[in-house]
């Protein structure tokens, strides 16, 4: 699933496991909320340290501008964005890059309960701006 020499392996295969709990619980079919909520449920049963909706600056030029609000910061060091869609877009990739790049993270996650399988994607942000995707 996850391979050993990324990052954070081992904490992002418990967040992977989290989220097959849930949607093997769940399926698909229900709203983004629902299955925020159940994930939460799975954080806390593993004792996993969380925000939920953490809420962060964005600045511009030394100017804030606004806040982004991603679904859940683990440990502080992964940002975790969910979706409930029957497919992801390009759009959704890079809503969850630019949350690596406005918090400064190295590692997120993107998981999709909405699909027939759960559809997750392990974002990499460089750092020099240099982001790739890694899909596992």
């Amino acid at each position: 699933m996850i391979k050993d020499e990324y990052k954070y392996s081992e904490l992002t295969g418990k967040i992977i496991g989290c989220a097959m709990e849930v949607h093997n619980n769940l399926d698909n079919g229900f709203q983004e909320v629902i299955y925020q909520r159940a994930l939460e449920i799975e954080f806390k049963d593993i004792d996993m340290l969380f925000s939920r909706e953490f809420e962060m600056p964005v600045i511009y030029k030394g100017v804030q501008i606004g806040t982004r609000r991603v679904d859940f910061l683990v440990k502080g060091i992964i940002c975790v964005e969910i979706k409930a869609l029957i497919e992801l877009q390009d759009v959704h990739l890079a809503q969850a890059i630019n949350y690596l790049e406005a918090y400064n993270l190295e590692i997120g996650l993107l998981i999709n309960f909405g699909s027939r399988s759960l559809d997750f994607k392990r974002l990499v942000n460089g750092y020099e701006c240099e982001v790739g995707i890694e899909i596992v």
